[in-house]
């Protein structure tokens, strides 16, 4: 999208155009006054043009916000980030080993092309999925038989235990979509799913949109995240690529947009004093993280590691990083309250305050021979390169010597699967709410190449239980282990400033905007 001014008469312009084209002949002719009172209509500022309208195209996130209106999953994650039915009638039947699940579907729900779906469109979905994600194609590994029992009834038949296919599958980003069978291809042509929202119409650089799907089939159950009931209270989302984060901070604040999504955080003060807008922040929206080499060099030492994790003052980091209390919250558990995996195992480890006397006596005990330790960062981050000269004084201070490489973001991609070319280096991920979607470290050959007995033993544990309410309980003691040997630092969580309009009542802050539940008053 061109860099432009937007300004709220040519927003409504053209917001009308499209209503009086949507609403066919006899619409035409109306007042468009009252056209602009019978509509309910919701400007939404995105990062920017999404790549694709196929959900199973593209793993960004946009893509994601965007057609999960449209398109709905069997599963999904309620406010707790317990995963919760959907499309699915009940939480499946699962073996007692752990490798056949049994999916009910919903009776009555209704494809946006006026039929009724069945599971025959859930399967044909499926296959797609795993055919086309990279989170399916790791999973289509693990699934022999998968088939439609009856008209309402699926069945996923694995070859080992996967606890967390239903994660999979109730994750918006590079989501498992549920279409109807006669609208597949490669690439879509027809968006036809079973969504509160039906897409209407696509202007690249310009908008997406959506209107209500007025045979919508909601759950009856209470929302709660994405779970629940669904209603769609404004009858159009139009979904506006605004590359420029300082057009859509202006905008919010002109009230030319009811939703602007990702606003730098030190707009906050200025989302906060206008009356156009109103600042909403998403905790946790993600999380920095500093992987070890445990294969090579200084740190291929798990003394010289430990003795890295007692150095840092998280706190003094991530203040680096975010700048305000407000933005960022220190976390010794890797998963919130109320979450399944919510643990505080290995707490007394977590460096919200440095022991360097404690940390000098382990470099002496490991023999620490001064060589440096490279802290890997790229400037395109800002706030990693920030934390990254914070960590690199605390280092000193504890007795290392130390060199910071910043690159470009490419380049770090390519130099952290190299062990020769660093100690440490800095990235960060969006919350996820399942373990083993992130951080990568958990699994085989990330960069760090973390493995020991205690991991294995550990992870195999909590990856070889399919009960969900027994795998919460051994999340700890991975958590434990990863304190124990620090493959990695999770330094704490990060938030999301987004701007919404004062007359848009219902929003609840997730990581992936949904605007169903939500109003927008006259």
């Amino acid at each position: 999208m061109r860099n432009r001014d937007h300004n709220q008469n040519s927003v409504t312009r053209r917001g009308l155009g499209i209503l009086a084209a949507a609403l066919g002949a006899s619409a035409a002719v109306m007042p468009m006054a009252a056209m602009a009172q019978s509509i309910s209509s919701a400007n939404l500022a995105m990062v920017g043009e999404p790549q694709s309208l196929d959900p199973m195209a593209s793993t960004a996130d946009l893509v994601g916000t965007i057609m999960q209106h449209v398109y709905e999953p069997l599963f999904t994650f309620d406010a707790n980030w317990a995963t919760q039915p959907m499309l699915a009638a009940a939480l499946p039947a699962v073996s007692a080993d752990g490798k056949t699940y049994t999916i009910e579907l919903r009776k009555g729900v209704k494809l946006h092309n006026g039929r009724d779906l069945d599971s025959e469109d859930v399967v044909a979905s499926l296959k797609r999925w795993l055919e086309m994600t990279p989170r399916g194609k790791g999973l289509a590994k693990s699934i022999s038989i998968l088939t439609a029992k009856g008209p309402s009834t699926v069945e996923i038949q694995l070859s080992k235990v996967e606890p967390a296919l239903l994660a999979h599958l109730a994750l918006p980003s590079g989501f498992a979509a549920i279409m109807a069978k006669e609208s597949i291809a490669t690439p879509l042509t027809e968006f036809v799913g079973t969504g509160p929202y039906k897409f209407r119409e696509r202007k690249p650089d310009q908008f997406v949109v959506l209107v209500k799907h007025d045979g919508y089939a909601s759950r009856s159950e209470p929302a709660s995240g994405y779970a629940g009931k669904r209603e769609a209270k404004i009858d159009e989302l139009r979904f506006i690529p605004v590359p420029s984060a300082n057009t859509r901070v202006e905008g919010a604040i002109a009230g030319q947009y009811q939703f602007a999504d990702q606003l730098p955080v030190e707009s906050y003060k200025k989302v906060s004093a206008a009356s156009g807008t109103r600042p909403v922040l998403t905790m946790p929206f993600g999380f920095p993280y500093f992987p070890t080499n445990t294969k090579q060099g200084p740190m291929a030492d798990l003394k010289v590691r430990q003795a890295f994790q007692m150095t840092l003052d998280l706190e003094e980091v991530m203040m680096a990083g975010f700048g305000e209390l407000k933005f960022f919250a220190l976390a010794a558990e890797h998963f919130p309250k109320g979450s399944p995996f919510y643990s505080e195992a290995g707490k007394g480890k977590y460096s919200s305050k440095p022991d360097v006397a404690g940390a000098k006596k382990l470099l002496a005990e490991a023999k620490y021979d001064g060589a440096p330790i490279r802290i890997l960062n790229s400037k395109q981050y800002d706030f990693h390169h920030r934390m990254a000269l914070v960590m690199a004084e605390q280092l000193k201070a504890a007795g290392f010597k130390v060199q910071i490489d910043v690159v470009d973001w490419a380049t770090l991609v390519q130099r952290r699967g190299d062990p020769a070319l660093w100690d440490i280096y800095i990235t960060h991920s969006a919350f996820l709410p399942e373990p083993m979607l992130s951080p990568p470290q958990l699994g085989e050959g990330a960069p760090g190449w973390w493995s020991s007995p205690a991991k294995e033993a550990a992870l195999g544990a909590f990856n070889n239980e399919p009960d969900p309410a027994k795998r919460g309980a051994l999340w700890g003691k991975v958590q434990q282990v990863v304190y124990d040997e620090v493959p990695y630092i999770r330094a704490g969580n990060f938030a999301a400033l987004a701007g919404a309009s004062p007359k848009m009542s219902g929003y609840a802050a997730m990581p992936w905007p949904s605007f169903w539940n939500v109003a927008l008053a006259k």
